[in-house]
């Protein structure tokens, strides 16, 4: 997996998960990405620093800014989350969509990679119209876009019903 930082075209920053820069492009490339703030589709790389390790044993100094300097901001009562926590507004916030996802996924069928075919057949009228979730691919899921079938991502990541132990 890959974090990328991003941002929209009102200056809203947020965090995406992705396979491989790849799957980033591809996903752009498609429309599939949107500001959770605004829902703006113009979302790109947001510039990031570079991860570098230190050396084992090697203490951090003062004068450079790190991890230690960024939790002492967090410690001290700043709204930041680079090292501290976060606001309790936005905590509360992302327990509520999680519960939501929750109960969305507890009252849908798991149909797996067969997403996009169970998708069109419920919306062409081939299959009893029922909640559902699964996998798609970036393509997959823009052909059914492009279709009119309406469909939305999963905010949060799960683990499928067959992979649960």
């Amino acid at each position: 997996m890959i974090v990328f930082d991003l941002n929209c075209q009102r200056g809203h920053r947020f965090e995406g998960w992705f396979g491989s820069s790849r799957d980033f492009a591809e996903q752009h490339d498609s429309g599939l990405l949107t500001c959770p703030t605004c829902g703006s589709l113009e979302v790109a790389k947001a510039p990031m620093a570079p991860a570098v390790g230190r050396k084992p044993g090697a203490e951090q100094r003062a004068d450079r800014p790190g991890k230690a300097a960024a939790t002492a901001v967090g410690a001290q009562g700043g709204r930041g989350m680079a090292g501290g926590a976060a606001p309790p507004e936005l905590a509360e916030a992302i327990a509520q969509l999680a519960e939501l996802q929750l109960r969305a996924v507890r009252n849908s069928r798991w149909v797996g990679g067969e997403f996009a075919e169970t998708s069109r057949a419920i919306h062409y009228g081939e299959r009893v119209e029922e909640a559902i979730y699964g996998r798609a691919s970036a393509q997959e899921a823009q052909g059914l876009i492009d279709e009119g079938i309406r469909i939305a991502p999963l905010l949060f990541p799960i683990a499928p019903p067959d992979e649960v132990n």
